[in-house]
This record gives structure tokens, C-alpha cells and sequence, in this order.
């Protein structure tokens, strides 16, 4: 009997030399006469632990990392290959304390299964959704998801159902839904992974969409740097056609919805919803004013459904479970969990699902260990690049929509990028601004224009140029800008730049109190 050896096959692993430990296993298991099964898995989401290799033993699977193809000799003179003892031993995988206290829902299989195995995936619960939806009317299934409290993942945070529902109401010829998948913001990758480690579960999460909504064509917006996680996506389509689960006919139901990936345009705007439909049309990535909105007036002018990959992703499990499992997790009117991601100075990276209502300092401190460099943490960017920046003070409130709108912050896409006390939070100000400059679509004044006189102004406040009267020009062009830009784009530009004056004005060279800081 063979015997399971699981090596990832997710880009961070690919990074760290997973295609080489893999190799290397393979050859030496056939050099010594060991027949294995050798599974390419999606990460658990450790990534210091990467590549880490598991084995599957009576006990349960055994983890082993981070393996060096250098390390593999080793590991079979120690039986690793039957759970034996070495140095890179981490125990059973479900015991390493930074899986074991998170609550995976949505990540439940992520590293469990082999991402292109059908069969792996229904033995894991997948599809369980998809036919309790087809055995109920349309109307429920929406009902379902606005009973669970599901709000958009990918940083407005709209509550899923109440698009879903809007498109589901429209009488058109055809309806569509689509997928952004254009994961662009700084320290995020959570897309990414479910694309490569769990692509049925965003079919599932797309499928039942359609299901609800009517809409027969699906559309998956990837971003152009994602080479891995086309391809995985495009296999895993064909392979959910072929079985049935998508086509003219899913599962016998006399439901039709079929799914197409494009690959995006290179360009951070796209990322937002309207330009990202110019984008899939062949045009320029260029924002569209609203009224109408894309739940009416969608993708080539059809009611379009569009949500981000975690949104879908987290549909299924909805389904399968019920509302009222999903909505357990979570605090106020930020119901379910979150694929948090550690990034930038912090010791330990990784994905961290939680149900909302975590802290940062639980996050920053219990999961990802400190900062990297061993320094005190100063300032932690939640959200993206144009996401505020935290302030210790700040640390303890709960991970909560709400909570964090109240203090100025967003929770966006749940990406976290640690910064400690030698960043110059004058210069990561300045960096928002100038990523704005080059990132917009140019259509509208406020933005275009606006993170221009940005740059200029902060280097003045810098360069103490007169600065008080600079500083009062800076808060009042982010007004400007915050009110008067057509998109996130240009309005949430203001939110790094404001918290790091804010909360770190010595940083400005402003040693007296700013009133307008309160």
C-alpha cells in the first residue's frame, strides 16, 4: 500500500522550492523502493513553514518544514515517509497551534485536498451546497444568504444577498455574474490561495449565484499576475464541465451556468467594479459614474452579479450548512469569518481565517509572533494601500466593519502589513499619494489631479516649507479628494495619508498638537 505525501503546489511553496522538494522525493522514494502517492495540495497558509511537506500516518497527517531538496536524504534515513522524528518535525498538522486556533470555513479544506480532484473535493463537503440549492426555489437560496448576514469580502463590506436579490428580480435576455478576482491590494493573497488550492469552491460559490440569480454566464476576472492561478481555475472549469456541475444541464436540474476565465489588465483601477467591467468589454479600465449600477446596468449593459472570490467562496458553505450556522461567527453586523493575512514585518506570515471580532493585537502578537526584525511594531496598514494606518492605541478594537469605520479605518480585503519603529510614516504618506498618481484612471479631477499636488505638498511639509499652511492644504485637498473622487480610488487615498498625520505627526516634523488631528 502506498503511502500519501502531500507537497504544495501553491505559488508560495512554488517560491520556496516546492517543486524541487517534490522532485527529489519522488526520486528518492523509487531509489529505495518506497512507493508513495505524491499530492500536489494547495498551503495551509504557514508560509515560513514553506515548503511544508506532510505524510499522511495512522495518527493523522504528520507536517514537516520548512524542507529543503538538500533536506529530503535526511528525512527518508528518518522515516519521515512513516511519521518518524527529524529536526523539521512540526507534529500533526492540525495540532500546530497556529492552525488549531483559527476557525476555517471557508479555508476548511485549503491544504486538505488535491485542488484539481473532484472526488477530493466531494469527499470534503464540496458541491453539498450547490444540490441543497437546486432542490429549492431560487427565491430561498437568496434568502439564505441574506439571512446569513454574508457582506461583500472584497472591502466595501455590501451585504451579498441584497445584490443577488437585486439582479434576481430583473426580467433581461441574459444575466451575468462575475468574479473580481483582481487581487492587487498590498499584503493579500487569500484570492489567490482559493484559486490554487480550492478553484471548486469558487465554481460552487459562482454556480449557486447564477442559480439564484438567474444569470446562465459567469465571468472570473483574474489578475494578469496570477499565471498559477489561471491556469488551476481553467482546469478546474473544464473538469466541473465534464463532471456534470456546470454546462446546460447541471446535475440534471435543467439549470444552465457556464464560467470563462479572463485574465486582467495589469492595472490596480481595474479592481474596482465598473472599470473592471469596461475591462472584461475590451476597453480601458476606466471607472464608471453611478447611477446605474452594475446590478442593473452590468457587464455589456445586462443585470450583473459581482462579488470577489471570498464572497463566492464563502457561499457553499452557507448552503450546505444553513444561515444560521454561518451568521454564529462573527460580532454586530460583521457576521462569518475573514481570511486575515499577516504580511510585511512580521515573523510569522500566513492566512488566518477568524470569525470577526479578533483583535490586531491578537493577530499581530499570537499568531504572527512579533515583527520579523525583532523591533517594537509602530504602525500596521489594514486594508490595502489605501487602507489606514493603525495606531497601537487602536490595537484592541475588534475586527468589526463598523468598528473600525468609527475610527476612521477600513477592514477592506483583511490584508495586515506590519510596520515597526524605523518606518517613516511621512514617507509611506507620501508613497500613497504617488501610488494613486500612477494607478488612476484619470476620469475624474479630484483623483488625478489631487494625488499630484499630494506628492508635492508632503514633500514641502518634509522639506518644513511653511509648514503649518502646507498641512492645512494636505487635510484640506484629502477633503476634497475623499468627497469629490468618483471611486475608492481617489477617496479612500486620504485614509493613509490622514492616519499617519494623525497619529504620527513628529514623523511630519510637527512637534505641536494639530487640532484638526482630533
Amino acid at each position: 500500500m502506498s503511502i500519501k505525501v502531500f507537497v504544495p503546489r501553491d505559488s508560495a511553496a512554488l517560491a520556496a522550492g516546492a517543486d524541487e522538494v517534490a522532485a527529489a522525493i519522488a526520486a528518492r522514494a523509487k531509489a529505495r523502493g518506497i512507493e508513495i502517492e505524491l499530492v500536489r495540495n494547495g498551503s495551509r497558509g504557514l508560509f515560513w513553514l514553506e515548503p511544508m511537506v506532510e505524510v499522511a500516518t495512522g495518527a493523522g497527517r504528520v507536517a514537516y518544514g520548512p524542507v529543503d531538496a538538500g533536506d529530503v536524504d535526511a528525512l527518508f534515513d528518518a522515516s519521515f515517509h512513516t511519521g518518524g522524528a527529524h529536526a523539521l518535525k512540526l507534529g500533526l498538522t492540525e495540532d500546530i497551534p497556529y492552525l488549531r486556533k483559527q476557525e476555517r470555513l471557508t479555508f476548511a479544506r485549503m491544504g486538505v485536498t488535491d485542488p484539481l480532484s473532484l472526488a477530493d473535493y466531494e469527499a470534503h463537503e464540496g458541491y453539498a451546497g450547490l444540490r441543497r440549492a437546486l432542490a429549492m426555489p431560487a427565491t430561498e437560496v437568496v434568502q439564505q444568504v441574506l439571512d446569513s448576514g454574508l457582506r461583500g469580502r472584497g472591502g466595501a463590506a455590501f451585504p451579498a444577498g441584497i445584490k443577488w436579490k437585486t439582479v434576481a428580480a430583473l426580467q433581461a435576455s441574459q444575466k451575468y455574474v462575475v468574479c473580481n478576482a483582481d487581487e492587487g491590494d498590498s499584503g493579500t493573497y487569500s484570492d489567490r490561495m482559493t484559486m490554487e488550492g480550492d478553484p471548486f469552491m469558487l465554481i460552487e460559490g459562482m454556480t449557486i449565484a447564477g442559480v439564484a440569480s438567474g444569470a446562465t454566464e459567469g465571468y472570473i476576472y483574474i489578475r494578469s499576475e496570477y499565471p498559477h492561478a489561471v491556469a488551476t481555475m481553467t482546469q478546474a472549469i473544464a473538469a466541473a464541465e465534464a463532471a456534470g456541475f456546470l454546462g446546460d444541464d447541471i446535475l440534471g436540474s435543467g439549470k444552465s451556468f457556464r464560467l470563462h476565465v479572463r485574465k486582467a489588465a495589469g492595472s490596480y483601477v481595474c479592481g474596482e467594479e465598473t472599470a473592471m467591467l469596461e475591462s472584461l468589454e475590451g476597453k480601458r479600465g476606466i471607472v464608471r459614474a453611478k447611477p446605474p449600477i452594475p446590478a442593473i446596468t452590468g457587464l455589456f449593459g445586462k443585470p450583473t452579479v459581482i462579488n470577489n472570490v471570498i464572497t463566492f467562496a464563502s457561499v457553499p458553505v452557507i448552503l450546505a450548512k444553513g444561515a444560521d450556522f454561518y451568521k454564529h461567527y462573527g460580532v454586530g453586523r460583521s457576521r462569518g469569518t475573514l481570511p486575515i493575512q499577516l504580511a510585511g514585518n512580521i515573523k510569522y506570515g500566513g492566512l488566518v481565517e477568524k470569525a470577526f471580532g479578533v483583535t490586531l493585537r491578537e493577530l499581530m502578537y499570537d499568531y504572527g509572533g512579533g515583527s520579523a526584525s525583532g523591533r517594537p511594531i509602530k504602525a500596521v496598514q489594514v486594508g490595502g494601500p489605501l487602507g489606514a494606518y493603525v495606531p497601537e492605541s487602536q490595537w484592541d478594537i475588534p475586527l468589526d466593519y463598523e468598528a473600525y469605520a468609527a475610527v476612521g479605518a477600513v477592514v477592506g480585503h483583511g490584508g495586515i502589513v506590519v510596520h515597526d519603529d524605523t518606518a517613516d510614516m511621512a514617507g509611506l504618506a507620501r508613497y500613497a499619494m504617488e501610488f494613486c498618481a500612477i494607478e488612476s484612471c484619470g476620469k475624474c479631477t479630484p483623483c488625478r489631479i489631487g494625488s499630484t499636488r499630494g506628492v508635492e505638498v508632503i514633500d514641502k511639509i518634509t522639506a518644513d516649507q511653511n509648514r503649518p499652511q502646507q498641512v492645512k492644504l494636505l487635510r484640506d485637498l484629502c477633503d476634497t479628494m475623499v468627497n469629490g473622487s468618483l471611486c475608492a480610488m481617489g477617496n479612500m487615498t486620504p485614509y493613509p495619508v490622514l492616519s499617519a498625520l494623525n497619529h504620527y505627526p513628529q514623523d511630519f516634523g510637527i512637534t505641536t498638537p494639530d487640532r484638526k488631528a482630533a
